[in-house]
């Protein structure tokens, strides 16, 4: 049976997170985004913490809690910003996640338990230049000889392209099977950033989550050990979708983190702010705004929950992750715009944080799964046409489920 309400632990981790990103972050996010400048030391703080383990099991350094407390702790740093959220989207939701459902043990022990502890860092290359959505066009490629394979390609809009210690990349090894466009034919690798033939560089210029590090990784004649082929060949595909289950919900988790985020700076402002000899909350049609932001922060909430509880049990979430996550970004975008209504001229300007808040809602509209894709997802589910053939969650269960 579902359980709506909290634990001790839950509710320990989540003002555990509040407290770092309150006392660490938010000082300083207005700077860093103006200056679009990325900072360090947060990941640093974020590491004394234990939270970029948080739902990785003790045995492999992490925490050891559930996936509900992933999404607690993803609202809580979308809270302040949304380049927060993204961290811990792409080192656990994409990257430390997969390699405990696919890794082998000694992977595990060479990449999952320095990523556990925040010792390395981690993130996720699937995207390519002419390749978001249709993911089998991606062109990179792997090829084996001897006891390495030699990839050669490029990704690009990855988070903290400029910051990881390795990437999880997905490149062709069966060349036949990509000019078939037949997705049996991509593998998984994990690529040290040290790897000679690796080099990265960061993308200016971008509308939000200015904090973050975003960017690009170029590989030429890499040389990936045989041992870092992650899975089988061939399961690639497989795995990338997998990941995105994981990178989804956590998404999801921290959009309603902004929708929060908008209402409290809102409430705040329309109660002193006044028009007509009134202040602004006592409009109907401001009155109407919050209500909107009401409804999408607490259905939001309920979705991506339901997501995380059916990882805890082991059931396979991707139905319903994608509906959490096409409607927690949709309704954070919706927020923002109408905190930005709200803030009148004001919400125009980066003196109140509702200016950042509107960039930044759009970049989750977009990324891991278009909005157009998830109605696609939804109707296919609805239809029959999608199905899931494998109805147990890789993920493993959590531990700690009764």
């Amino acid at each position: 049976m579902m359980d709506f309400a909290l634990t001790d632990d839950h509710k320990m981790v989540a003002e555990l997170a509040r407290d770092v990103a309150h006392k660490y972050l938010k000082p300083k996010i207005e700077e860093l985004d103006r200056n679009a400048q990325y900072d360090p030391d947060f990941i640093q703080r974020l590491k004394e913490a234990d939270l970029l383990g948080v739902c990785i099991p003790e045995k492999y350094g992490g925490m050891g809690m559930d996936y509900i407390s992933l999404g607690l702790v993803c609202e809580e740093m979308e809270y302040i910003d949304t380049s927060a959220r993204v961290l811990f989207s792409v080192h656990i939701g994409l990257n430390s996640m997969t390699l405990y459902t696919w890794g082998n043990e000694f992977q595990k022990e060479k990449y999952l338990v320095p990523q556990a502890k925040g010792e390395k860092i981690a993130t996720y290359g699937l995207t390519e230049p002419a390749a978001g959505s249709d993911a089998v066009g991606i062109l990179t490629t792997a090829e084996k000889r001897g006891d390495e394979y030699i990839l050669n390609g490029e990704k690009m809009w990855i988070s903290l392209a400029d910051v990881a210690d390795s990437f999880l990349i997905f490149a062709w090894t069966d060349q036949e099977k990509k000019k078939q466009r037949d997705h049996t034919g991509i593998s998984a690798f994990i690529v040290e950033r040290n790897f000679a033939g690796v080099s990265t560089g960061s993308i200016k210029g971008k509308l939000g989550v200015r904090a973050g590090n975003t960017g690009w990784i170029a590989m030429q004649d890499v040389e990936v050990p045989a041992e870092n082929l992650l899975g089988h060949e061939g399961e690639g595909f497989k795995i990338a979708m997998a990941c995105l289950d994981g990178g989804r919900y956590t998404v999801a988790a921290g959009s309603t983190g902004l929708i929060r985020a908008c209402m409290d700076a809102c409430k705040d402002y329309a109660q002193t702010r006044e028009t007509f000899k009134q202040t602004i909350d006592q409009h109907q049609l401001v009155k109407e705004m919050f209500a909107e932001m009401v409804y999408g922060y607490e259905a939001g909430r309920l979705l991506w929950m339901k997501a995380g509880w059916l990882r805890n049990i082991g059931k396979r979430p991707t139905r319903e992750t994608s509906l959490a996550k096409w409607f927690c970004t949709d309704q954070a975008e919706k927020a923002s715009y109408n905190a930005v209504q709200i803030h009148g001229a004001y919400g125009y300007s980066d003196e109140y944080p509702v200016e950042r808040f509107f960039r930044n809602s759009k970049g989750a509209a977009i990324y891991e799964g278009t909005r157009e894709i998830h109605k696609l997802m939804q109707a296919d589910y609805f239809l029959g046409i999608r199905t899931d053939r494998q109805p147990r969650c890789l993920l493993p269960a959590y531990e700690g489920h009764e």
